[in-house]
């Protein structure tokens, strides 16, 4: 499928690039390549294959199992400041 120059500039626009005369010409190419691409794509029977729902249909997720989390000693050795077992950051809001 072909694409006038003027058919490029308008998607540009809608777009809202601006792009000088050799990019139009390039884009014009590469977007006439992309849906002569779709074009043949169409053309595939694929009337006996089921839709997918999920592409992780394919891709089965493994068993969530319980495992220990880390000690709060661990969690706290890379805090710059602790206080009470908790880290310590600036107040938010200030009183005042």
């Amino acid at each position: 499928m072909s694409l006038s120059i003027e058919e490029v500039r308008h998607i540009a626009a809608l777009a809202r690039l601006e792009l000088d005369e050799a990019a139009l010409t390039r884009y014009c190419r590469q977007l006439a390549s992309i849906l002569d691409y779709m074009a043949r794509l169409r053309q595939v029977d694929v009337s006996g294959v089921p839709p997918a729902g999920s592409a992780l249909a394919a891709c089965p997720l493994r068993p969530d199992q319980p495992r220990p989390g880390l000690t709060v000693a661990d969690l706290l050795k890379n805090a710059a400041e602790v206080e009470a077992g908790q880290f310590k950051i600036p107040p938010v809001f200030e009183a005042e």
